[in-house]
């Protein structure tokens, strides 16, 4: 069963999402682009209030994704991305980003906060930021 509502065009959305975002690290780097896109549209607090789909999470701006708003959003979605995509959707969560809504890539070591959420850990190049329960309790 489904943690957030979607359709097919959704679900093909979110894995060009995490093919553009996290493609060269791999799968579980991909599935973590996901959890925290899916939180994204279960959290209805801090800076994504009204992201109620995948499709405006997708295409959130400002606040969104790079791959979006940078211009390397373009590629399909294939068979594996979409895949994924429907395990996120489903509610596997993956450590570090089970309850991240946030990831960027330094250049060096993560910073223990970044806008005052708290680091969750690496995966690759990226580090994950999640919300505490009082802030964002619907991700939890």
């Amino acid at each position: 069963m489904a943690v957030i509502a979607y359709n097919e065009e959704e679900v093909k959305l979110l894995a060009r999402l995490l093919r553009a975002e996290a493609e060269g690290e791999g799968q579980l780097g991909m599935l973590l682009v996901g959890n925290v896109g899916v939180n994204r549209v279960r959290a209805n607090c801090l800076d994504f209030k009204n992201i109620t789909s995948i499709q405006k999470m997708v295409f959130q701006s400002p606040g969104g994704f790079e791959a979006t708003q940078k211009g390397y959003f373009y590629q399909r979605a294939r068979e594996k991305e979409i895949a994924l995509a429907r395990k996120v959707i489903k509610g596997l969560r993956y450590n570090p980003a089970e309850y991240s809504l946030w990831f960027f890539r330094p250049e060096g070591a993560c910073p223990s906060q970044w806008y005052n959420q708290y680091n969750t850990g690496r995966y690759k190049a990226h580090c994950f930021f999640q919300p505490t329960r009082a802030n964002c309790p619907s991700v939890y």
